[in-house]
């Protein structure tokens, strides 16, 4: 699945795109297992909410601040990027229950982006029975 970022920091609701390759699949149940295939992005589940996006940002900006001397600025100027990535990490995995996303009332999927805007590739695959 691609996905365009269009800010250098962004979360980014993946939700409705995962639920439809899931729906489109065979599987009724079993396991979406999404990855991004970057090391500036990082993956996590939480709350659609404007404050909460804001404060997950300046979390990760506090935790990892940018233009700390990391030895990785001396090749692209993006070490805050990668780490903050490691933070939240490459995948997610989720229930698929009925052919739909098994999420929680407040659950929603994002592609945190850390160093764009950008094209970014997702893989997402579906395993499991169907039926």
């Amino acid at each position: 699945m691609e996905v365009a970022t269009t800010a250098a920091k962004q979360a980014l609701d993946i939700t409705s795109k995962v639920a439809k390759v899931v729906s489109d699949s065979s599987v009724r149940s079993g396991l979406a297992l999404i990855f991004t295939m970057h090391t500036t992005t990082g993956l996590f589940v939480n709350e659609r909410e404007s404050g909460l996006q804001a404060d997950v940002e300046s979390a990760l900006s506090k935790l990892v601040p940018a233009n700390s001397a990391y030895l990785h600025d001396r090749v692209d100027d993006n070490a805050a990027s990668h780490i903050q990535s490691v933070l939240l990490g490459p995948s997610l995995v989720v229930p698929v229950t009925d052919g739909r996303l098994d999420l929680g009332t407040w659950q929603s999927l994002f592609l945190a982006e850390r160093d764009g805007p950008r094209q970014r590739t997702l893989v997402i695959k579906v395993i499991g029975d169907d039926r």
